[in-house]
């Protein structure tokens, strides 16, 4: 079932995406050669707490820390660990979620650590750019969740990149994971059609090469299945009378 917000709950929204938002900026400006994926969670965990804030992913299904850090070839769910040290050239998927006043904030950016590739850093970018060409979709009265998958599929295609199919977005509320699923992938006027109260989160999740996605035995950590590199982009989205708004910008 798909849950309407009112204005009022987008509002408290967006207090959660502004947590949400400024957690994950923080721990992006910390991200450098020789940092743990542990001590970046730590960041993110100290800011969302200091704002009076809960982690949405500390506990969520057992998780056992306060965001997802993947790194490389890992897709998404990476779990941070004071082993995991960041290296010159690395790209690492940081996501992260905030709960306040009964409602969630969900959000995910791809950092370069120092200088990396000319390939790595095009991914990140055709990555990014993929959400908005979903976003300038959601601008159109009558939009339906296929245009959403299409415009994001259709602008990494361009590219050469895949997108992960086994994992897509979600409605966004009360709950971390709602209705709709919202996937990178469809058909252009097909699917649930898009009206205003709906919230969600449009996630990319691109792979430089095969869609095709393997599980460590960890139970979490998602890593692409040939071992090329995957990047992540992800905004919590609330559809108003006035066009989308994205309750997780915060720069």
């Amino acid at each position: 079932m798909i849950y309407l917000k009112n204005p009022e709950q987008i509002k408290k929204m967006q207090i959660a995406g502004r947590i949400t938002g400024e957690a994950l900026l923080l721990a992006g400006e910390a991200v450098r050669e020789g940092i743990s994926t542990q001590s970046l969670d730590k960041i993110i965990r100290n800011h969302i707490e200091k704002c009076g804030a809960k982690p949405s992913f500390l506990g969520y299904g057992g998780f056992p820390a306060s965001a997802c850090i993947s790194v490389n070839d890992e897709v998404i769910h990476g779990i941070p660990s004071p082993k995991r040290i960041l290296h010159e050239g690395d790209i690492v998927k940081i996501d992260v979620g905030a709960y306040i006043g009964g409602f969630h904030g969900d959000s995910a950016r791809t950092f370069a650590v120092g200088k990396i590739s000319d390939e790595a850093q095009r991914l990140i970018d055709v990555t990014r750019e993929s959400f908005f060409e979903a976003i300038k979709v959601l601008e159109n009265p009558g939009a339906r969740v296929g245009d959403i998958g299409s415009a994001v599929d259709g602008h990494v295609s361009k590219f050469g990149y895949s997108v992960v199919k086994k994992y897509v977005g979600h409605g966004v509320g009360r709950e971390l994971h709602e209705d709709p699923s919202v996937p990178n992938y469809g058909t252009p006027g097909r699917g649930q059609r898009i009206t205003e109260g709906m919230v969600f989160a449009i996630e990319p999740m691109v792979n430089e090469g095969v869609s095709a996605v393997r599980e460590l035995s960890d139970g979490w950590t998602v890593l692409t299945a040939d071992g090329k590199l995957s990047s992540h982009y992800e905004h919590t989205v609330a559809i108003t009378e006035n066009g989308p708004i994205l309750l997780t910008k915060v720069d």
